[in-house]
């Protein structure tokens, strides 16, 4: 069983999957107005994606958007994610500037948990986690392929990896392009449950892995991405959907 995790006032790898909502606001008013019908619907977990703030690489004006976005939230938890172009993401960075703005990140002290991609280089992911674990801030390390699903092994690999670099919790995410597509992931997911001893995210994006996202609790997957307005990835579910569907697979 992998160790709990905590993230503000709730526990990762503990019962049903948590849910995160993501908010994909380009201007400060765009991402303060998207947090009061999120705010309402009571997630687990937000997901900014400052990928899409238009501010994101000025230091001052993301740490004082993030603080702002930290207080309007209360004590729902917060995930700071700069989703690379490659990887999905709105805005293409140099390897340098994407590292300087995850520091930023750290730096302002609003984040609990930053989304620290894998396949850049050893020794600056590895500085990065350091300095977020510096200041408590959980690390979640991600990959994500929108163009296939990796064989199991490769799966399982890859998050293997990230629990070796110092992630607290490992996350990948994978199109499938048929239903064993879809199998493949989830018989991943109970691989990496059994062998790792960190919690694990994983999902099947677009509609053949929608299952996937409400599967977690019996394949080993500890959240998963709903929404409340904007997606920001394909097959995501609606918040309002997605809960009672935890709630109607849960294990008794």
């Amino acid at each position: 069983m992998q160790p709990i995790v905590k993230l503000r006032n709730i526990e990762l790898s503990s019962g049903r999957p948590k849910l995160a909502v993501p908010i994909t606001g380009k201007t400060a008013a765009e991402i303060l107005a998207a947090t009061k019908p999120i705010i309402a619907a009571k997630p687990d977990v937000v997901e900014w994606r400052i990928d899409f703030f238009e501010g994101v690489t000025d230091a001052a004006k993301l740490q004082q958007m993030g603080q702002q976005l930290r207080a309007a939230l209360g004590e729902i938890a917060l995930l700071t994610t700069f989703r690379t172009n490659g990887e999905g993401g709105e805005l293409p960075l140099s390897d340098a500037d994407y590292f300087q703005v995850c520091a930023n990140v750290v730096a302002g002290q609003f984040t609990d948990a930053l989304d620290v991609e894998r396949y850049h280089n050893e020794a600056a992911v590895k500085a990065l986690i350091a300095q977020a674990h510096q200041q408590q801030v959980v690390i979640i390390m991600s990959n994500h392929d929108f163009d296939k699903t990796p064989a199991a092994d490769d799966i399982v690999q890859r998050l293997t990896s990230m629990v070796a670099y110092g992630a607290d919790i490992a996350k990948m995410a994978v199109m499938p392009q048929s239903v064993e597509d879809v199998l493949t992931l989830l018989t991943a997911t109970n691989t990496a449950r059994q062998q790792l001893q960190q919690p694990i995210i994983t999902m099947s994006m677009g509609d053949l892995g929608k299952i996937s996202r409400m599967a977690g609790e019996v394949f080993g997957s500890c959240l998963s991405f709903a929404t409340v307005g904007a997606a920001s990835a394909p097959g995501q579910i609606a918040l309002e959907h997605l809960r009672p569907e935890l709630e109607d697979l849960k294990l008794n």
